[in-house]
């Protein structure tokens, strides 16, 4: 039993005789009591900062590629690629966040329009490039677009895709404004998601304050649910959307080519961020202090397999197209599906059974 319970159950015997009613009344508040906390340190000590790096990374990506535009040089591209990567990695922690304000308006599909098995995005994005559309240079008219148009698929083309070297050729030439004005649209979405959750009275406050008159969260099981949703739907998308949308294992064709990012070489760090953020999450909201002392190992098994995924997906080739031709690169491919596996069932089966979860409890189901 919880240090914590314990004590109260003792106080409260040492005070009067205690009906089992009070009892439970005493225990559900303080139950209530900590699912708030563990809210609240999710809110302020992850989702909140994680929009606010994604915005600010976003900004000084915008600043890079209007600088290209401007005096375009090889050095100005290198910064401008580089100042994307970061904001790739800054994207990628708080990504697995699929909740809230970044699902309104189509907002995360804005961001990142994948997976894409039709190449729509790449389709569109040639299109403008071989047909300039002076409406896609500027923020404004650019978000009336397409939202395939709009975020990191179509500005990695331009980085990083055919054609892209031709950017230091020409001053304030439409790929280049193109690409400045998708680096600004992330930076107006940025900026909207970190507003909407800083409003005190906004998402925030409805994730804080769970009760029979909340929208969002009628009381503090729902609220643990959707912390723990959000954990484990990240974790099968890591497995479903950045592992097998382009290696299945051994003895499955390989497809490089449908990874996320793999003209920038950014496949991994995609990888890598999510499961940082899952890792930082479960830290930040302080999730343990939902289970039994005898119970905690699990967040810690939780967080192993977590950085053993970190440690290979580091170690991998980022050229995919070498990676899925490599025995030695496969074998790792391997354990990052298998181990991807394994952290889905960890986060789904024991720690939700040890929350209180009935057993057979999925999120994929929505039950």
């Amino acid at each position: 039993m919880k240090p914590f319970l314990l004590g109260l159950l003792t106080a409260l015997s040492l005070s009067a005789p205690a009906t089992a009613q009070e009892i439970q009344t005493a225990v559900s508040t303080l139950q209530t009591e900590v699912i708030t906390g563990v809210i609240e340190k999710a809110v302020d000590g992850f989702i909140r900062p994680g929009y606010h790096r994604f915005r600010d990374a976003s900004a000084n990506l915008e600043t890079d590629m209007r600088a290209l535009c401007t005096a375009p040089s090889t050095e100005a591209l290198d910064e401008a690629r580089a100042a994307f990567d970061k904001t790739v990695a800054a994207w990628s922690t708080i990504e697995i966040v699929r909740i809230g304000p970044v699902i309104e308006a189509n907002r995360f599909e804005r961001i990142l329009f994948y997976p894409d098995r039709k190449s729509t995005g790449l389709k569109q994005v040639q299109a403008i490039l071989a047909k300039p559309d002076e409406r896609a240079t500027s923020v404004e008219t650019l978000k009336d677009k397409s939202v395939a148009m709009q975020g990191f698929g179509a500005l990695e083309f331009v980085l990083f895709g055919t054609g892209s070297d031709g950017l230091v050729e020409e001053k304030e030439g439409f790929p280049c404004r193109y690409g400045a004005a998708i680096a600004g649209n992330l930076v107006r979405l940025g900026g909207e998601l970190a507003a909407e959750w800083d409003k005190p009275d906004g998402v925030q406050d409805a994730w804080k304050h769970p009760g029979p008159d909340n929208p969002v969260f009628r009381d503090g099981r729902e609220a643990i649910t959707a912390l723990l949703g959000i954990l484990v739907h990240g974790a099968e998308a890591i497995r479903d959307q950045r592992i097998e949308t382009f290696y299945k294992g051994e003895g499955n064709n390989a497809f490089p080519k449908q990874a996320i990012y793999w003209r920038s070489g950014n496949t991994f760090t995609s990888i890598q961020g999510n499961i940082e953020g899952l890792r930082s999450l479960m830290k930040a909201s302080a999730m343990a202090d939902l289970l039994n002392d005898e119970s905690r190992s699990i967040v810690s098994s939780i967080d192993f397999v977590g950085r053993s995924i970190v440690r290979v997906a580091d170690d991998i080739n980022p050229d995919i197209e070498a990676a899925v031709t490599d025995p030695a690169e496969r074998t790792k491919l391997d354990f990052l599906l298998l181990n991807s596996k394994d952290l889905i069932l960890r986060l789904n089966n024991d720690y939700g059974g040890a929350i209180g979860l009935a057993a057979g409890f999925s999120f994929s189901d929505g039950d």
